[in-house]
């Protein structure tokens, strides 16, 4: 191991910051001359002492680290195949590429290999840059996840509400952090594998829908300031998963058939069940089940457990499917009704921005998974912040849980988003 050490610092000195970053296990052991694969783990352990102390470089708010270079880029590599993508085609595209992946959470009882950004994740997507020829870097932003989304979630939960963090975590930490990262580093430009394209009308840049409507990410990127879209390029905004996946395999990359993964970073092989429990500090506790009449009809398990247009699990039988209705958390009460009741037209939204006057909009997409619904919002609404606005529906929507977030659209275009209140 001390050699192993050795070799890293030997390696690292003199080195200008890219190359540093560019230093692996492989690099260690062959400045050893070889090393068995018995002893090739001392590699492993030396490169990421090295990485460690990387990170607390470019962590660490301060000057800029190296002058602009109009070609290069920094992509977010996730160690999935979606920005493994997108930094093969920023490379087939000529820019120089530098990696980074972000260190959000790391929880015991998390199951790491399922999460894009655990300490696993940023081993995997380290050991998959350098198998590319790409410098990496991990950005820890765990005290700013933990307090602007995570703390953010478990209180969402304890008002009786059903939060996205993921649009959060976009908008409030990870892009912003990324793009600060870049001017550091001298990348003009921000890269991820998100799908989703980028549109320009008369007053600037807005997000648009991605070719693929399967695998669209807007609704996730909602609240990304349109102000910072000049910055960034979505490669994967045109293209189809069948043909990422086809792109990755025809590069041998080792990630082309990877699984995706569909859990919330900090819930991967926990689920939000047990995470309240470990996180929350407020404790579960049942509670009764009644009909929109106000008649008992059993008891839950927690309100916590349970979101609006939730329809398994909840512990009363009845002659008709029975649907989550409403939570209230002072009372302890989880209400119940057939699907019909769950139907809304008009729909509550605050701390709404609005990119584009309120004209615009004709859409609005309420979770993430749902398709886009025609919609209105109040036509002399002028671009900018609003505590509360409401959106008319054309149609009745189903189970609209408040929380959640309302993607307003105009077409195929973001032009505002807000948090559904009821």
């Amino acid at each position: 191991m001390l050699a192993a050490g050795s070799a890293a610092a030997a390696l690292a000195d003199g080195a200008s910051l890219l190359e540093a970053a560019a230093i692996g296990p492989h690099e260690v052991a062959a400045e050893l001359g070889g090393l068995s694969p018995g002893k090739f783990h001392a590699a492993d352990l030396a490169a990421d002492a090295l990485h460690r102390a990387l990170s607390e470089v470019v962590s660490a708010e301060g000057q800029p680290l190296l002058s602009e270079q109009p070609g290069r880029a920094l992509v977010a590599m996730s160690g999935g195949v979606d920005s493994a993508a997108a930094a093969l085609l920023e490379q087939r595209a000529g820019h120089e590429v530098v990696a980074v992946t972000l260190k959000l959470w790391a929880d015991q009882e998390t199951d790491g290999e399922r999460s894009c950004c655990s300490p696993q994740a940023v081993l995997g997507a380290r050991a998959l840059a350098h198998s590319m020829g790409l410098p990496h870097f991990t950005l820890d932003l765990r005290d700013e996840f933990r307090g602007a989304v995570v703390d953010h979630y478990i209180s969402e939960h304890d008002r009786g509400r059903t939060p996205n963090p993921c649009v959060r975590c976009n908008g409030q930490v990870r892009f912003d952090a990324m793009l600060a990262l870049a001017s550091r580093l001298g990348a003009p430009a921000l890269v991820t594998g998100h799908y989703a394209r980028i549109t320009r009308d008369a007053e600037g840049p807005l997000l648009a829908r991605a070719a693929d409507p399967a695998k669209d990410q807007t609704y996730m990127l909602c609240a990304v300031d349109p102000g910072e879209l000049g910055r960034l390029r979505f490669p994967l905004g045109e293209v189809t998963k069948p043909e990422v996946r086809a792109l990755a395999a025809e590069a041998e990359l080792p990630v082309a058939s990877k699984p995706e993964s569909q859990d919330l970073c900090f819930l991967s092989g926990i689920g939000r069940e047990r995470f309240l429990e470990r996180h929350g500090g407020r404790a579960d506790a049942p509670g009764e089940v009644r009909d929109s009449a106000g008649r008992s009809l059993g008891t839950h398990r927690g309100h916590r457990r349970y979101t609006v247009g939730q329809r398994r699990r909840l512990g009363v039988a009845a002659g008709e499917p029975l649907f989550v209705l409403s939570k209230d958390p002072q009372t302890n009460v989880v209400v119940v009704g057939p699907r019909t009741e769950l139907a809304a037209r008009e729909v509550s939204v605050e701390e709404a921005v609005l990119y584009r006057p309120g004209s615009q909009v004709d859409g609005v997409k309420l979770r993430y998974r749902s398709t886009a619904a025609p919609a209105r919002v109040e036509a002399s609404l002028p671009a900018g912040s609003h505590t509360n606005l409401t959106v008319r529906l054309e149609d009745d929507a189903f189970g609209v849980a408040p929380g959640q977030v309302a993607c307003l659209l105009a077409g195929d275009r973001v032009v505002g988003h807000g948090t559904i209140a009821a």
